[in-house]
This record gives C-alpha cells, sequence and structure tokens, in this order.
C-alpha cells in the first residue's frame, strides 16, 4: 500500500542517515586519536601516513551523501508535510556534519604533514650548525703560547679578534634555529627540540664566544695586569693594619658596653670578609700573571700570598671569638624578653576575647517573653561553641609559660597572668553553662504549663460533665476555656524543631505525644460538652415550633459567615497569621456547635416539606461553608508553618554572621605578623563553613518568596528589607574575609608567594603534559586515565541527576494519612543511605581534578551535589508539608549557578592565602 511504501521510504533514509553518521564519526574518532603532533618523529612519520589513509576515504563519504540525498529526495515526494521538517532537520544535520568532517580530514592531514617538513628543515640546519662548532672548539682548544715580544703578542691578539668576528657573526643563525625549536617542540612537543636541546645549543655557542672573548680580552691586559697586581697588593696590606689595630683596640677597650662592643665587632667582621674578598680577587689576578711570568717571578708571588693569607685568617679567627663570647650573653636575654611579650599579648587578647563573651551574655533584669528566652538559649549555645573552640588558646598559653621556664629569669608574674586568665575563662564557661540550663529550664516550665493547666480543667470538666443538671453558663465557660487549650497545644506541636533542640529528639518525641494525646482527650470532653450544651438547649427547643429554632440557626450561619468573610485579607506578621489560624479554628468550634444544633433541630421536623427543604438547604450551605473553612484553616497553617521556618532559619544565619564578623574583625585589628599557625588554623575552620552557609543563605531568600507571597504588602516589604540585610551583611563578611586573606598573602615571605603564584599558575593553566625519553609510553596511557576520568565525571552528573528527580517526584506527593507520611519517610531514608556511596565518588573526581581539568564543570558539580544534600536533609527533616520544601528547592536551583560562580571566585582568593 500508499503508506508501507512512505514508510519504507523514509526507513530508508532513516538507515542510511544513520550508517552514514556512524561512519563519519567514526572518521572523526580516528582523526581526533591521529590530531596531535607530540610525540617522536617515528609517531609523527605514522600519523602522516593514517592521516593519508584517512584522506583517501573521503570520496566514500561522498558517496554517502548523495545517496543521503538520493534518499531524502525519495521520501520528500511521499511522506506528509507534519514529517518532512523531521527528515529536513535530519538532512541539515547530516550535511552540517560531513562539512565538519571533510574540513576535519584536511586540516588534520595538513597540519600534520606541514610539522613534519619544518622539523626536516630545522635537522639540517642543525647539523651544520654543529658542523660549524666543532671547528671552531678546534680552532680555540690550544692554550695561548707565550710570546718573547711585543709585535708577536700583537699579531696573535689581531689573530684573535678575527675569530671573534667570526663568533660573533654566528648569533643570527643561533637565534633563528632558537626560535625553530621553540615552535617545533610547541607543535611536536618531542625531547630533541625541548628546552634542554635548545639551552644545549645556546650554551655550546655561548662558550665558543666566552672563550674567544677572554682570549682576546687576556691578550690585551697581558702588559698591564702586573703593574694592576701590585698597586693592589701594597692597598691590601695597608687595609690588613688598619683592621688589625682597630681589633686590638676594641678587645682592650674596658670602660665599652658588650652592646657597643658587639656593634663594633659586627663592623669589623664585615670589613674582614671584604677583605677575603679582596684577596681572592688578588689570587685571581696573581694566577694571570703568572702565567705569563717566569717560573722564579712566580714563587715568589706565590709566598707574598701565603704571608697575607695567614694575616687575614689569624684576624678573623680572633674576632668570630671575641665576637660569640657576646653573642651568647645577648641571645639568652633577648629570647626571654620575645617570648614573654608574645605571652603577655596572647593572654590580653585572650581575656579581650572572654570579656567580649562575657558581655554578650548579660540577661538583664526584666522579665522576658517566651521568644526572648529562646535567643538567649541559642546565643548561650553559640558561646559554649566559641568557648569549646577556645580550649586550643588555654593549652597555648600553658605550653608558652612551659617555654619561658628554660630561662633563669623570674617567670613568676607569667605564671600568675596565665592562671587567672585560666580562671577567667573557666568563669565564664561555668557561667554560660550555668545561663543555658537556666534557660532550658524556663523553656522546659513553659512548655509544661498548658499541660498541667490542661489536667486540671480536664478533672473540673469531668466533674462537670457528671452533674445531673449543669448550668449552661458553665457549659459555655468551659467550651470557651476548650477553645483556648486548642490553640495552646497547636503552638507546642508546631514548635517542634524548637522542642528537638531543647529537649532532644527523643524527649521532645515522648513530649509531643503527650501533647498529641491532650489534644485528643480534649476534643472527647469539647464533644462532650458540646453533647450536653445541645441538650440542655434542647429541653428548651422542646417548647417552641420549628420557625423560632430555625431562625437562630440562619442567624449564627450568617454570622459564621461574615467571619469566614473578613479572615480573607493577607496578615501583616507572623502573630497575625496564628491569631487568623486561632480565629478560623474558634469559627470551626462555631461550626461544629451549629451542626449540634441542627441535629436537635431536625427532631422538630416531622413531614413538613417547606420545613423538610428549608432545614436541607440550611445543611448544604453548612457543608459548603465547613468545605471552605477546611481549606482556609489548612492553608493558614502552610502560611504559619513557612513563617516559622523563615524566621528560625534567619535568626540561626543572622547569628552566625554576625558571630564570624567579630571573629574575623578580630583577627583583622591583631597584627598580620605576629599570627601563629594555631590562630591561621582557627580562620581556616571558620572560614571553612562558608559553602553550606551561602547554600543557607539562598534557603532563607527561598523561604522568604513563599512568606512575601502569603502576606500583605507591608509584610513582604518588611521580609524583603530582613533580606536585603542579611544579604548585605553576607556580603560585608565576605569582603572583610577577602581583605583579611589579601592581606595575610601581602605579609608572607617571598618564597611563600612564588609558592603561591606557582599553585596558582598550575591552577588555572590546567593539566601540564611532562615529556621523558625513557617514559614514551605514558603518553598513551595518560590519554585512556583522562578519558575514563571524564567518564567518571558524566557518570556522577547523571546519577546525581536521577537522584534529583527521585526527590523532587517524593516532594511533590502531599502527604495526609499516617501511612502516607510513614511511606514518605522511608523513601527519603532511602535516598539519604546512598549519600556516602556517592559522596565517595564525589571525592574521587576531587582527587582526579588536575586530570579532568575543567573546573568550572567541577565547581558547579560540586554545589549541585551540596544543594541536593541540603535539600534531602530538609525534606528528613521538615514537620510541614512537602510542598514548602519543593517551592524552596525550586527557588535555590534559579539561583544556584550564580552562586556556584560567586563561591567559586572566592574560594580560589581563600586557596591562594
Amino acid at each position: 500500500s500508499l503508506n508501507a511504501m512512505t514508510q519504507q521510504l523514509q526507513d530508508e533514509f532513516d538507515s542510511s542517515v544513520e550508517n552514514a553518521e556512524a561512519w563519519m564519526k567514526a572518521i572523526q574518532e580516528r582523526l581526533s586519536i591521529n590530531d596531535n603532533t607530540k610525540g617522536p618523529r617515528s609517531a609523527l612519520e605514522a600519523r602522516l601516513r593514517e592521516t593519508e589513509k584517512i584522506r583517501d576515504l573521503e570520496p566514500e563519504g561522498t558517496l554517502k551523501m548523495d545517496l543521503i540525498l538520493a534518499k531524502a529526495d525519495a521520501a520528500l515526494h511521499c511522506i506528509s508535510e507534519d514529517k518532512k521538517h523531521e527528515v529536513l532537520s535530519k538532512l541539515r544535520h547530516i550535511k552540517a556534519l560531513w562539512e565538519e568532517t571533510a574540513i576535519y580530514i584536511t586540516h588534520c592531514h595538513s597540519r600534520i604533514e606541514w610539522v613534519w617538513l619544518h622539523w626536516s628543515e630545522y635537522l639540517k640546519a642543525q647539523d651544520e650548525f654543529y658542523f660549524w662548532i666543532h671547528n671552531m672548539r678546534v680552532t680555540l682548544e690550544p692554550d695561548i703560547e707565550l710570546q718573547l715580544g711585543l709585535s708577536e703578542k700583537q699579531w696573535q691578539l689581531s689573530h684573535a679578534q678575527v675569530l671573534l668576528n667570526d663568533v660573533l657573526n654566528q648569533s643570527v643563525l643561533l637565534e633563528t634555529l632558537l626560535e625553530e625549536a621553540a615552535s617545533l617542540f610547541n607543535r611536536i612537543g618531542d625531547p630533541s627540540v625541548d628546552e634542554d636541546a635548545q639551552k644545549k645549543m645556546k650554551e655550546e655557542y655561548e662558550g665558543i664566544r666566552e672563550e674567544a672573548q677572554s682570549r682576546v680580552k687576556l691578550l690585551e691586559k697581558i702588559t698591564e695586569e702586573h703593574k694592576q697586581y701590585s698597586a693592589n697588593v701594597n692597598q691590601f696590606q695597608l687595609w690588613l693594619n688598619d683592621v688589625t689595630e682597630r681589633l686590638n683596640c676594641c678587645i682592650g677597650e674596658a670602660t665599652k658596653s658588650a652592646d657597643d662592643k658587639l656593634k663594633a665587632l659586627k663592623e669589623i667582621a664585615k670589613n674582614i670578609k671584604n677583605g677575603a674578598k679582596k684577596l681572592k680577587h688578588l689570587e685571581n689576578q696573581c694566577t694571570d700573571v703568572i702565567q705569563n711570568t717566569s717560573p722564579l717571578g712566580a714563587e715568589r708571588l706565590k709566598d707574598e700570598l701565603d704571608e697575607l693569607r695567614k694575616a687575614l685568617e689569624k684576624l678573623k679567627l680572633l674576632s668570630s671569638e671575641e665576637e660569640q663570647r657576646l653573642l651568647k650573653i645577648q641571645q639568652s636575654e633577648s629570647a626571654y624578653k620575645s617570648q614573654a611579650r608574645q605571652l603577655e599579648a596572647d593572654i590580653q587578647e585572650f581575656r579581650k576575647d572572654l570579656q567580649k563573651l562575657e558581655n554578650d551574655l548579660d540577661p538583664g533584669e526584666r522579665e522576658k517573653t517566651e521568644d526572648e528566652i529562646v535567643a538567649q538559649w541559642r546565643k548561650c549555645n553559640a558561646t559554649r561553641a566559641v568557648l569549646a573552640a577556645e580550649e586550643s588558646k588555654v593549652e597555648r598559653l600553658k605550653a608558652q609559660l612551659k617555654e619561658l621556664l628554660r630561662f633563669s629569669q623570674d617567670v613568676q608574674p607569667h605564671a600568675d597572668s596565665v592562671i587567672s586568665a585560666i580562671r577567667d575563662y573557666q568563669s565564664v564557661k561555668g557561667k554560660t553553662s550555668k545561663m543555658s540550663t537556666d534557660m532550658e529550664t524556663q523553656l522546659c516550665r513553659l512548655f509544661q504549663n498548658p499541660l498541667q493547666s490542661f489536667e486540671q480543667w480536664k478533672v473540673t470538666v469531668q466533674m462537670l460533665l457528671e452533674t445531673p443538671e449543669p448550668a449552661l453558663d458553665q457549659i459555655e465557660a468551659a467550651l470557651a476555656e476548650s477553645s483556648q487549650f486548642k490553640e495552646k497545644l497547636m503552638t507546642l506541636q508546631l514548635k517542634k524543631d524548637l522542642l528537638n533542640n531543647i529537649l532532644g529528639e527523643e524527649k521532645a518525641k515522648s513530649f509531643l505525644e503527650e501533647v498529641a494525646e491532650a489534644s485528643r482527650e480534649r476534643e472527647i470532653l469539647h464533644k462532650s460538652l458540646l453533647q450536653s450544651k445541645s441538650k440542655l438547649q434542647n429541653l428548651i427547643l422542646q417548647h417552641k415550633d420549628f420557625d423560632a429554632a430555625f431562625a437562630p440557626l440562619q442567624k449564627k450561619l450568617f454570622a459564621i459567615k461574615a467571619k469566614l468573610d473578613l479572615e480573607n485579607e493577607p496578615q501583616p506578621n507572623l502573630l497575625g497569621k496564628k491569631t487568623q489560624l486561632q480565629r478560623l479554628q474558634m469559627i470551626q468550634d462555631d461550626l461544629a456547635e451549629l451542626a449540634v444544633q441542627m441535629e436537635e433541630v431536625e427532631k422538630l421536623v416531622q413531614s413538613n416539606a417547606t420545613h423538610r427543604h428549608e432545614m436541607n438547604q440550611l445543611t448544604s450551605d453548612i457543608q459548603a461553608l465547613k468545605r471552605s473553612l477546611e481549606m482556609m484553616i489548612q492553608q493558614t497553617e502552610e502560611h504559619v508553618q513557612k513563617h516559622w521556618a523563615f524566621n528560625d532559619k534567619l535568626s540561626d544565619l543572622q547569628q552566625w554572621i554576625t558571630a564570624t564578623t567579630e571573629k574575623i574583625g578580630s583577627y583583622q585589628d591583631a597584627d598580620v605578623k605576629q599570627s601563629n599557625e594555631s590562630r591561621v588554623a582557627d580562620l581556616e575552620r571558620w572560614l571553612a563553613e562558608f559553602p553550606d552557609k551561602e547554600i543557607q543563605l539562598h534557603l532563607v531568600e527561598a523561604h522568604g518568596q513563599l512568606v512575601m507571597e502569603n502576606s500583605s504588602p507591608e509584610e513582604a516589604a518588611h521580609v524583603q528589607a530582613e533580606l536585603d540585610q542579611l544579604k548585605e551583611s553576607w556580603r560585608s563578611l565576605k569582603e572583610m574575609a577577602t581583605g583579611l586573606l589579601k592581606r595575610r598573602q601581602l605579609n608572607r615571605p617571598v618564597a611563600d608567594k612564588r609558592n603561591l603564584a606557582f599553585v596558582d599558575s598550575r591552577r588555572t593553566s590546567g593539566p601540564v603534559i611532562h615529556l621523558d625519553l625513557n617514559h614514551k609510553q605514558e603518553k598513551t596511557a595518560e590519554g585512556e586515565k583522562s578519558s575514563s576520568h571524564v567518564k567518571l565525571l558524566r557518570d556522577f552528573e547523571e546519577w546525581l541527576q536521577g537522584e534529583n528527580i527521585r526527590l523532587s517526584k517524593i516532594l511533590s506527593v502531599s502527604s495526609s494519612s499516617t501511612e502516607e507520611i510513614k511511606t514518605r519517610h522511608k523513601e527519603l531514608e532511602e535516598l539519604q543511605a546512598r549519600v556516602p556511596d556517592g559522596q565517595r565518588h564525589f571525592e574521587d573526581l576531587l582527587h582526579f581534578h588536575p586530570v579532568i581539568g575543567n573546573s568550572e564543570d567541577l565547581e558547579d558539580l560540586r554545589y549541585r551535589w551540596m544543594l541536593y544534600k541540603s535539600k534531602l536533609k530538609e525534606s528528613l527533616s521538615s514537620p510541614v508539608g512537602d510542598s514548602t520544601q519543593f517551592a524552596v528547592a525550586d527557588l535555590c536551583h534559579c539561583s544556584f549557578s550564580a552562586a556556584a560562580k560567586c563561591w567559586s571566585q572566592f574560594s580560589n582568593t581563600y586557596t591562594c592565602a
């Protein structure tokens, strides 16, 4: 049939495209294997032969393209319009691939052929240069002969100048050869043209040039050097007598102090060192003079130099012995003073930090609210963490004091200072621990108060319900108190995270179970109260007709609708949202009470159809209002939880930024030169938290966006202002850290800066290829290793993407029942169980980073991995529905790339510092 023929044509076209594409990719793969000019000459020749074979296959590719065009033309005449676009798209793709392949074939072969020819020309020129080197070396190798008269020396000098001019003219050829060798080495990387080979050519040429120049200079100076030598010997003798006289005066002077004598001896030692250089210069001059002097004169010159050398050595020994004696006295005093000053400075800084921590803990005299107590408790915990980190400083002070005990000076004042500082530390530590315990006790008491009050109320209500004829006003008062207890118990359940932090997970779980049990008991008592109230009202309604009983129901329903309509406006803050939730719950209680009253009025409805219709209509209105109210309560609970989570995360991050800013500020105030290894370790420990905290910053921003969506314009503006202030604080903190790191880098020794520069160059230049004549096989293994590592990177990216998709699916499903929540938690725990394996694979990637080479890809992958772990951790610990976490994760992902790039720059700065 026509459809079968059309399908056959399209299948033939697809098959030809697939075959051609596979052929082209195979060609490109062969080209990529041989597209390399690095290596020895034999390898380059093999690649040249291989590219010639590949170039001969180009007509085969042209035939495949002609076949594809024919198949495409046949298919286009038969297929429908909606499939033509697909065929044309494949045709354009295969044409582009063929054009790319053909260009690649030509360029690859041309490049390798050009390098081959260039190498051959260079070898020819190199052979000619080494032939000239050999001839010149043979000419210059004999020593200079001693001449009899001036005319013979002048003839010898003229001949040496001719040779020198020939050597200098060869420098142009050398420069050309070096440029060609450098160009070839960049392309082939062969050791025959590497920097060592170039250096060897240059050294051989420079050796010839220096030998020719030295010969000319020697012949020019030979008549003048003996006269200059004699003048230098007389000058040295006068200098030696003067220094000897100064040294004798310094040793014999009894009125000068040790410092003055040491200063004078250092000056004399400096002069003696210069004198040794002068004597060495005289020896070199004497050697040159002896070469052009008779044997008898050479012996006299040697004897004269030996006398000068012995006098100088005696003077040097006497000066060194006296200087060593004075230095030992001075060194002991200086070492003690230096270590004592450092100890006192460290004690002052330690006390300053302790005083600042103690001042921050001042609780004040007035009564505190629950939020203020929670804030104070968190501040105490943060202070305890800082004090635990300061324990290393205490040990360091003890070690410094122990070092001072080696000296003979009195160390008792310093020992008293150390003991006083340790006592202050223990005092602040005990005060912090006590205050934290007090805050926990107060919070526990605040949490227990609602339960204790409920137990008392429960006994009262049970007694009220057991009364045969309770008063209606007592029932209504008990119902009002029940609504209040509902609000208090629900507030406790919303504080799950805070309870876990204060009581611990097990105690918090037990306490929340008690709260849940109290809530269930309250519900039962509330229903009993409603039933009792209904019975009392029923006794009243029995004496009235249906209209008199129905009118209050309608009126109450209209009143409930009016209350519900007033709750549609967004609330200005968290307190307003919690208050709104309480009002909605009270409306829910009113609606439940109305439903109970409806049941009693139902008994008054007999066979009257009108009354039945009115009751049905009222029941329908109540059900509709109940559904709307339940939706509003659910939304309000989510809004309260989102706002609560935002405030909690915002407070934690603000406290961390404040503590870190103060810590970095203390390092900026201190002298960078006095910073020791432990201070650097403290700084590195604080800066190591920056990546996780930047992820937390984006989570806080995402939570803030969700809060602003469900708040009034005024509250949205307030939340935005808090976020802006948080980002400004974060920016200032990063600037402080970067400035401190730059200061540390500027104050490092020059050698360290060179090392840093070397590290940076290695970081920015990518992997370096090292070639060795004895390891020619390393290149192939290294290519295979790099390919394996790139595959490892791609495999990890695919695995992480799959884990993210599974997590998103879990979070996108809302869980309402207990079974659904357990299933969701079990699936999240399965994902968490695979995190350690993922971490090990990621650490392997970090280990092979120099092989992979692309730091931006690895940095982006690092942040995606950190975001996934943070997102999974939030999902496991969050007590609220999944929609919040899912929305936060989406918002964080939008700004992820920018955050990764920003932190990559800061991380490089920190690594260099």
